[in-house]
């Protein structure tokens, strides 16, 4: 994997989705420099997964969001998402209760102990819109 120059600070605004629960799925993410202005985009993410649910999807966009900010070696990650679950879950307000989404829960978790602060909050989905637009992107197969 490829290092990224090193910034202080993150936000990473992910995105997951299925057409169809299961259904084709693709995952979006932005990786942002907040501390310039204005804040410069540092990466993205759109790749289709395959078929699955709309939480799998929604887990695997967290997760490669999170490895995609690590390559900027951030202190501090601000993420965001439009799932309230995922978001509830991930702050431990909720349980993780189906089995298959407990590694992913687990992996996320892990990733986000290499950073000294971390803050996880739920977005409107029109705050989320880029993420989104790349998962749609991935899903449409157009270039992102």
């Amino acid at each position: 994997m490829t290092r990224g120059r090193e910034v202080r600070e993150v936000i990473v605004y992910c995105d997951g989705g299925s057409r169809g629960n299961p259904g084709p799925a693709a995952i979006g993410a932005v990786v942002v420099d907040p501390t310039v202005s204005p804040p410069r985009r540092l990466a993205t993410v759109s790749e289709r997964i395959g078929v699955t649910t709309n939480n799998v999807a929604e887990w695997r966009a967290v997760i490669a969001g999170i490895e995609a900010a690590a390559r900027f070696r951030p202190r501090s990650v601000r993420l965001r998402a439009d799932s309230q679950l995922v978001v509830r879950q991930l702050r431990g307000e909720y349980r993780v209760r189906q089995p298959h989404l407990q590694p992913l829960h687990e992996r996320a978790r892990a990733l986000l102990e290499q950073f000294d602060e971390v803050d996880v909050r739920h977005v409107p989905r029109d705050a989320n819109a880029e993420a989104d637009a790349l998962v749609n992107a991935a899903l449409d197969g157009a270039a992102p």
